[in-house]
């Protein structure tokens, strides 16, 4: 009514309240009434900002990527952005002029022509694999870009989200990576069998020495057993020749015992016999009548046997002779007896 209005703003959003050409109001979240034919209102937004991109670029070796991204800021003075842009609003509150767009497109260019150096200056294998740096370099080309801190506005973070080939290229890379893959595959299988032929040669070989270690301890067992064997027999030799030296020496006591026996029989024998001879040398030529006189009592039978002797000496003499069966059976009674 008459022109006054009432205006009312978030905390989210710095105001500039121009009358007669100079501020007479400034502030985040301020409601106040104002004279509209004589007042003008800017209205910036001072929250954070998320702003995306995605721009085309060719790297050194003409290949040609899309960097893809986002950028966070937010207006630090508002003074500054509202002397270069119009955030004016009307009386609806609808801004008179698109700005925000400039805002947003300024700020994009400066990321693309910060990072349009870097692209241009590496292959795109490394464009590809890239993507911490470029944020990097967006992000410190933006803190330190006159253009930004002209417009009052105060980066807070600066993200590449991918940084992608054309779809032909991407194949392409994904045949050669795949190809690669399955070279590195093939050289792992290669080593692997290469070590399993290894290891299998070592084990053979491992086997191998233990076998001509065990050859070696029976060859050396079988010259131990040949060297007992020669020594058993030696020593078993020795034994037969210390056997036959024992006996030979037993033979040779013995024959010397038996010759000394035999010397000291034959020695005995004639002691004997020369004790006999002189013994018996008064009785040689003595009649045997004699020497039965001499002898000690006589026997009756005795001198029955010597009677039929000398009857059958003189037998031719004689020229009958009877014998009583008295006379007889005496003379078997008294022999008989003389046995018993």
């Amino acid at each position: 009514m008459f022109g006054i209005q009432y205006a009312s703003f978030d905390a989210a959003t710095h105001v500039l309240h121009y009358q007669k050409g100079r501020i007479v109001r400034e502030g985040r979240g301020l409601s106040f009434f104002y004279f509209a034919p004589t007042s003008s209102i800017v209205a910036i937004p001072v929250s954070s900002n998320d702003l995306p991109f995605i721009f085309s670029e060719t790297t050194l070796d003409y290949q040609t990527v899309n960097i893809q991204g986002q950028i966070t800021f937010k207006v630090g003075a508002p003074e500054k952005l509202a002397d270069i842009l119009d955030f004016t609003i009307d009386s609806d509150g609808r801004y008179k002029k698109n700005d925000m767009e400039k805002l947003n497109q300024r700020i994009i260019n400066e990321a693309h022509t910060s990072i349009s150096a870097f692209i241009h200056s590496i292959g795109l294998k490394e464009a590809i694999r890239s993507a911490k740096a470029a944020e990097t370099r967006i992000s410190e080309s933006l803190m330190r870009s006159e253009a930004i801190k002209m417009l009052g506005i105060d980066i807070l973070a600066a993200s590449i989200l991918a940084i992608n080939a054309t779809p032909e290229m991407t194949r392409a890379l994904e045949t050669e990576t795949r190809e690669r893959l399955q070279q590195e595959a093939d050289q792992a299988i290669y080593e692997r069998r290469n070590f399993a032929v290894e290891q299998e040669r070592k084990i053979k070989e491992s086997e191998l020495n233990t076998e001509i270690a065990v050859e070696e301890k029976k060859k050396q067992k079988a010259e131990k057993q040949a060297e007992l064997k020669v020594q058993e027999a030696e020593n078993e030799r020795k034994l037969r020749e210390m056997l036959v030296q024992a006996d030979i020496s037993v033979e040779n006591q013995r024959k010397q015992f038996l010759e000394q026996k035999t010397a000291n029989d034959k020695a005995e024998a004639d002691a004997r016999g020369y004790m006999l001879e002189t013994t018996l040398k008064p009785y040689r030529d003595m009649d045997w009548r004699t020497l039965m006189a001499l002898s000690g009592p006589a026997d009756p039978g005795a001198n029955i046997a010597l009677a039929f002797r000398q009857l059958a000496e003189n037998a031719d003499k004689i020229g009958n002779l009877n014998i009583s069966p008295d006379l007889l059976e005496s003379l078997l009674n008294h022999t008989q007896a003389t046995q018993k």
